[in-house]
């Protein structure tokens, strides 16, 4: 890497940067260990009417993630007038994707901005969201109105919309579960791996990560540069709670999807105080964090270098789960010696040992070992 080296961004949607370098995680020479069975792959298709589906709205077996609806940004309030009036003509609506969550449940995968746009309409109540009145039309004369204004023949054509789903069942592996998913389209924009999360693995771990992502802490720490839309904060935070949970050194087979939604239902389980314990450590390595590396910290910065580069995802997890082990007076010490620390981590950027292991197949495991013990090393030693 050199100091005018231009490093690869993630994009949003919309082609804007969302502040983070691009990851590659997987492995080099990727080795199928475990092929999916056919046999155990079960989708069905269905089709259900507006009604039923508000009706398992209502019942809480039908679960949409707002948070994770309102991230993708797109659907304004024409745009929802609109998806009513194609209803309303008979337009025949996308196709939905959702999994099995439990014993009735469904998450929706795909297909959450019509759902909640036709829950709006018919029963906000249920999403707890204002009323949807129709405006922007184009072909209809029911501008202004909500859907209890409409004629009643209207109405019920609105109820009995029926809409197809593409239904992954409980019984197929969670790993081909993801894949299918993963190869979905949302809005001509693959999902990312932890809004894949976010929607599949429903509980208390998406609240925790929200929390912490909108920290003061954690903004302050990356200069607020990371942009929430593609949930890459979220992600970030999930990978310092994984990796306190499970240490570097017990990191699995080169997997670091898998690792993650393990590291989400562990999150779901635990008690207050450990939730307690994990946002203090969190909140700790956040400030010294910045205190050690200023506007650098969780950045590559070569020798000399001013240029403030975008935020790397492998290095923040490194970074930060080290810090967060140390004790209050390692901290300290590290924050007087900030100068030897960030001219010593210059340094290892010069290394392409380090550098492969923050930059290519960041997921393999003895790459992922390699940038832990490597800063755990150069930390100790400037804390002593």
């Amino acid at each position: 890497m050199s100091e005018n080296q231009e490093i690869p961004v993630e994009y949003d949607s919309q082609g804007l940067s969302i502040g983070v370098e691009a990851e590659d995680t997987a492995a080099p020479d990727v080795v199928i260990h475990d092929p999916f069975d056919p046999a155990k792959i079960d989708v069905q298709t269905r089709t259900m009417t507006v009604d039923l589906l508000l009706a398992r709205l209502r019942r809480g077996v039908l679960d949409l993630a707002p948070d994770f609806q309102r991230h993708a940004g797109i659907w304004n309030e024409v745009n929802q007038s609109r998806l009513i009036e194609s209803m309303l003509l008979r337009i025949p609506l996308p196709t939905l994707y959702a999994a099995e969550s439990g014993e009735e449940s469904w998450a929706v995968v795909d297909g959450i901005q019509r759902l909640t746009t036709i829950a709006r309409f018919v029963d906000p109540a249920i999403i707890g969201e204002s009323p949807l009145r129709l405006r922007g039309l184009e072909y209809l004369g029911y501008n202004g109105m909500l859907y209890t204004d409409l004629p009643g023949a209207m109405q019920t054509r609105i109820d009995e919309t029926e809409l197809i789903i593409h239904l992954i069942r409980a019984g197929t592996p969670e790993a081909v579960k993801f894949n299918i998913f993963a190869r979905i389209n949302t809005g001509g924009s693959p999902l990312t791996l932890q809004e894949l999360r976010h929607a599949l693995i429903p509980g208390p771990a998406r609240d925790l990560l929200q929390t912490l992502a909108a920290s003061p802490a954690f903004l302050s720490a990356t200069q607020n540069s990371v942009r929430h839309e593609r949930m890459a904060d979220r992600e970030m935070v999930l990978r310092f709670l994984a990796f306190r949970l499970t240490e570097p050194g017990r990191y699995p087979r080169g997997d670091l999807d898998t690792f993650l939604r393990e590291a989400m239902k562990q999150l779901n389980k635990l008690d207050s105080a450990e939730i307690r314990r994990l946002t203090h450590e969190f909140v700790k390595a956040m400030v010294s964090a910045e205190a050690i590396f200023g506007e650098h910290a969780f950045r590559k910065r070569l020798p000399g270098q001013l240029r403030r580069q975008p935020i790397n995802k492998a290095l923040f997890e490194a970074e930060s789960v080290n810090l967060a082990a140390l004790t209050p007076r390692e901290l300290i010490k590290l924050e007087e010696n900030r100068d030897l620390v960030q001219a010593e981590l210059a340094l290892l950027m010069e290394d392409p040992k380090f550098q492969q292991a923050i930059s290519v197949g960041t997921g393999d495991v003895e790459k992922v070992r390699r940038r832990f013990g490597v800063l755990q090393e150069l930390f100790r030693k400037a804390a002593q």
